[in-house]
Parts: C-alpha cells; sequence; structure tokens
C-alpha cells in the first residue's frame, strides 16, 4: 500500500510569520493537533503541534497575564527540519519513521511541494485494515518451519474449504528462530473445520486452541 492512498491532501497550513495565536485557532476550529509551516513555494520548513502552540500560549492560571506570547511569529516555535515523505512511498516504511523518530505525523511532498499529510491516526486505521479486522473473521494462528515456499502450502489447506482471506500476516517465532507465525483472518465465525484441515495436514495450530473433550466424573 502507498502513502497517496491513506494521506489527507487538504492540509491546514501556516506560513512562518504566521501569529501563535493564529495556530491556536486553527488547531481548535479544525480539531487537528499538527500545522505544517509552508513557505511560498509550498515547500515545509517547518510544523507545530498542539503542545508547541499550548507550552507557548499564556497561563490561564496566571493573572494579569498578557497576551503578547500569542502574538508571536509561528516560525518562533516550530519544529525543523522536517521529516517527509513521497506519496509513491510504502506505507510499511513510514510506519517504521513514525516508530524510530517518535513523531505523531509526517507532511507528504512531491518535488518539495506539500501535497497531503499522514497522522498516527491513519496509520492506526490503515493497520486495522491491512490486518482485516474491519470485518467479521476469524483468526488462526500456524506454527511452520520457516523456509522457502512455505507459505503456499499453508495456504493450500485453507483452499479446501474455500473460505475467504481477509489477510495474512508472518512474524518469527521467538522461541525457536528455525519456525515462524503465519497469522491467517477468515471470512468465517466458525474457524474449527479449517483448524482440523490444518492439524490432519501435519500443521500445529497454535490459535484458536480446539476445546478440550469434555470428561466424566
Amino acid at each position: 500500500m502507498l502513502v497517496e492512498e491513506i494521506m489527507k491532501e487538504h492540509v491546514i497550513t501556516l506560513t512562518p510569520d504566521d501569529t501563535i495565536e493564529t495556530a491556536l485557532k486553527l488547531l481548535h476550529q479544525h480539531h487537528i493537533r499538527h500545522i505544517p509551516i509552508i513557505d511560498k513555494e509550498r515547500a515545509v520548513i517547518g510544523i507545530v503541534s498542539d503542545r508547541d502552540v499550548r507550552d507557548a500560549s499564556p497561563s490561564v492560571l496566571e493573572e494579569d497575564t498578557g497576551q503578547e506570547e500569542l502574538q508571536h511569529p509561528i516560525h518562533s516555535i516550530m519544529t525543523y527540519p522536517v521529516t517527509t515523505v513521497h506519496p509513491l512511498d510504502f506505507v510499511e516504511e513510514t510506519a517504521s519513521i513514525f516508530y524510530e523518530q517518535e513523531i505523531a505525523c509526517v507532511p507528504v511532498t512531491r518535488d518539495d511541494k506539500l501535497v497531503g499529510i499522514v497522522t498516527e491516526k491513519d496509520m492506526l486505521y490503515t493497520l486495522i485494515q491491512l490486518t482485516g479486522t474491519h470485518v467479521q473473521s476469524s483468526q488462526i494462528e500456524v506454527k511452520v518451519i520457516n523456509k522457502p515456499g512455505i507459505l503456499p502450502q499453508v495456504t493450500q489447506v485453507f483452499g479446501k474449504r474455500k473460505v475467504n482471506i481477509s489477510s495474512i500476516l508472518i512474524y518469527p517465532y521467538k522461541p525457536d528462530a528455525k519456525y515462524k507465525i503465519v497469522v491467517v483472518r477468515i471470512q468465517t465465525m466458525n474457524p474449527l473445520p479449517t483448524v482440523e484441515d490444518l492439524e490432519e495436514a501435519g500443521y500445529e495450530v497454535l490459535w484458536p486452541k480446539k476445546p478440550e473433550s469434555s470428561y466424566e466424573l
């Protein structure tokens, strides 16, 4: 999935000479948390967050406090330089930028001009879509040997029941690097027949666990 598929194209912006008061009003008016600062060519030269503006605003607890702080130019509190991404960058790579740099949004630029923005909320919603949790489905986790060609072998078992697969994720099996976990979401509320097929094919299903057989006292 590409950044252009999830970015917001309508971006509220400010110029470096706009006031902190203007930023404060825009943040409240549009219910946003970040505002890119751009120059006349729409190049991103900084960014301000709601926290930046809040920290620069006069305290309501102080008596006789003036409003001079709110009239300061926004470039006095903006963060720069700014990490940006391209519309054709992969969402997965952008997610790593959020994690590594501990940021909550990234402006999207093309030819050094602002064309969109991606926030942490956009990233979380995209994760929900990629994992298939936004539709009714059941999750099956299968422990498999870490070798080439194993994924087609596993998915072939799912084809036996002709169930739709919403998503497939793979992650390492921490106790033993020789294995990995294949997480498959299928569009059925009863995954047990598929679980049985997997176990009959020799795979170890970690989730869901089959109910234990009842026993007599």
